[in-house]
């Protein structure tokens, strides 16, 4: 009997194991695709193929497109599929270390790391959004959201809390759509986005 109980724990963990393996490759098709096609052109079952999965195993995994897209969304911000908060992450807490040009470098540094994972995503949402009303939903509240932490971002890297006009530029400079701007339209580096950022941020700072 142990013997048979130990093969069925055995096999239900490479089960979940497997299952979870077989997400987070659709979830980086999902991610790929959508970054280079958009939300309209990008089908479920390019998806599919990419990922070397049914489109029903699609279906049974995130319910509709829609559901993947928010997926591949939370995907593309965390660079993984763990259920771990940015806020609660090492590299986020690093933003508090060190000198004050070493946190503005952290901070720009995580940001160009999560923008070049998830920009192409946030564009298929704004895309979605413009004729779907749930997904733009989402999009306020992630925007929403990405204010708040933006926010304990900028109170470790200046060891104070930032008033309410300095946030909300930050919040504007450090955006999806900054990124895209100057990354995509302008064809600048990810090195160049960064010294801008870190530029950008030490202005703001001498002007507050």
């Amino acid at each position: 009997m142990p013997t048979k109980t130990s093969k069925r724990a055995y096999n239900s963990s490479r089960r979940t194991l497997q299952a979870a393996q077989t997400r987070d490759e659709v979830l980086r098709a999902a991610v790929q695709l959508f970054a280079s096609t958009g939300w309209a052109g990008t089908t479920l079952a390019a998806i599919a193929d990419e990922a070397g999965v049914s489109v029903e195993t699609i279906y049974n995994g995130f319910g509709s497109k829609k559901g993947l897209l928010e997926a591949a969304r939370d995907f593309s911000l965390a660079g993984d599929s763990e259920p771990i908060p940015i806020v609660e992450r090492p590299e986020f807490h690093a933003m508090g270390e060190g000198s004050l040009d070493e946190r503005i470098a952290h901070a720009a540094s995580v940001t160009a790391e999560i923008h070049g994972r998830s920009a192409g995503v946030w564009k298929a949402i704004i895309e979605a959004a413009s004729a779907d009303e749930e997904v733009d939903g989402w999009r306020l509240e992630q925007e929403e959201g990405r204010h708040g932490v933006l926010g304990r971002a900028i109170t470790l890297v200046l060891d104070t809390p930032p008033d309410e006009p300095l946030l909300d530029m930050c919040w504007i400079l450090y955006g999806p759509e900054t990124y895209l701007k100057l990354v995509h339209d302008r064809g600048i580096s990810r090195d160049d986005y960064e010294a801008f950022l870190i530029d950008a941020t030490k202005r703001l700072i001498a002007g507050g």
